[in-house]
């Protein structure tokens, strides 16, 4: 039965919003993890290190994302393995991002000048000890403002997981649509929304990348 686009149905679609932003928490936290040991792993004086990070770098970007969760949802579940579409696109999302932020971080990393480096070493420092005390501190100020824009594409990614199922607001979006058959007025208020959610974040990463030029 087809019926209006009311409120109740705004009010719909701000609900699944929250679903979106912690999906997109959980999978920003779970790349982060990953990105953090890749970053490492591509700067570490150790070449089979740095060959198997580049390799998962080159093979993560090269894939599309919805083929990661296809991969994970449907794939696992032929071999018998049931999989809870949350937990799907959480690791899914993880394993993309954290080739990205990994790249991101690598960059900052070997971003500080060769004479810090040295400078640590000429301290005594050990490698790691050199990354922590000396490198990441300064990295992070040029690593930032790309990791927030990141975010936003991430925030954006999430639509994907309407794919297998996941009620976030492209999911709730679609639903909304079939009930009421006001395609526009719903996925343009999709579009609001999500605009809403990224707006602020890439302003903040305009404002973060203007800063750090002017520092330079």
């Amino acid at each position: 039965m087809i019926r209006s686009f009311d409120l109740i149905d705004v009010l719909y679609l701000i609900a699944a919003a929250r679903w979106t932003l912690m999906l997109t928490a959980v999978a920003f936290i779970g790349a982060a993890l990953v990105g953090m040991i890749v970053a490492v792993l591509r700067v570490v004086p150790l070449t089979p290190l740095r060959w198997l990070a580049a390799f998962y770098i080159q093979v993560v970007q090269g894939t599309p994302l919805l083929v990661w969760l296809f991969a994970l949802y449907f794939g696992l579940s032929i071999i018998g393995l049931s999989v809870n579409a949350w937990i799907a696109a959480a690791v899914a999302f993880s394993i993309y991002g954290g080739a990205f932020l990994g790249e991101i971080w690598r960059g900052a990393l070997i971003s500080i000048s060769k004479t810090q480096w040295e400078a640590g070493a000429s301290l005594g420092l050990s490698f790691f000890e050199q990354l922590r005390h000396v490198i990441v501190p300064q990295s992070i100020r040029v690593a930032t403002p790309p990791t927030v824009g990141f975010l936003v594409q991430l925030i954006k990614n999430t639509s994907l997981a309407a794919t297998i199922g996941l009620v976030e607001l492209t999911r709730e979006g679609q639903l909304t649509s079939a009930a009421t058959f006001r395609p526009f007025t719903v996925y343009l208020t999709v579009a609001a929304l999500y605009f809403t959610m990224c707006f602020p974040l890439t302003q903040w990463s305009r404002s973060l990348e203007r800063k750090s030029n002017g520092a330079r």
